[in-house]
């Protein structure tokens, strides 16, 4: 079946529309934010395919650039009900449907 310039200009539209981040909920410093949201990014584009390893990028990286205690959860459909420090959480989407959630708990 021959794809159609619609149907091309449709998936561009739609690739473009999931390829940023969305905030959900933030408490950090704006600095904090856009490094941890930006290392997300490459995190998640990185291991596409496996979150566990971006989950584990996420966390060593935070611990080395903000103090230890750093947590991440990157998945599709999940819940959660956490104690954070306070300024230290980022809840965002990426890719259409998957979810991070950075968080500093000591």
């Amino acid at each position: 079946m021959e794809e159609t310039e619609e149907d091309k200009k449709d998936e561009a539209d739609y690739k473009r529309l999931h390829s940023f981040p969305l905030i959900r909920h933030s408490d950090m410093p704006e600095e904090m934010r856009i490094e941890t949201m930006e290392l997300c990014v490459t995190a998640c584009e990185k291991y596409a395919t496996n979150n566990e390893s971006a989950a584990k990028m996420i966390k060593e990286t935070m611990d080395k650039k903000f103090g230890s205690s750093w947590h991440v959860v990157i998945g599709e459909g999940f819940g959660f009900e956490i104690t954070h420090e306070v300024k230290n959480l980022l809840y965002m989407f990426f890719g259409g449907s998957l979810a991070v959630c950075v968080w500093k708990c000591s």
